[in-house]
């Protein structure tokens, strides 16, 4: 399987807390896919996972962030 081009880096991002699925704080290289969503890791691999901004996760998993 060819995994799709990255379109932008997002190492730097610095002040916008992203978060795993679960709540869990991500701290770490990060990369942008083409469809706009971030993922982790400097580039894209199996072990990639989307990131989040605390607005756009669920209730459960913001309370965990918190």
């Amino acid at each position: 399987m060819k995994l799709p081009a990255i379109t932008e880096r997002t190492d730097n991002m610095e002040g916008v807390k992203h978060y795993k699925r679960d709540g869990t704080l991500f701290a770490g290289n990060s990369h942008k896919m083409p469809d706009g969503t971030l993922h982790s890791g400097k580039n894209h691999t199996k072990g990639s996972v989307k990131l989040f901004h605390l607005k756009d996760l669920s209730a459960t998993a913001r309370k965990k962030a918190k």
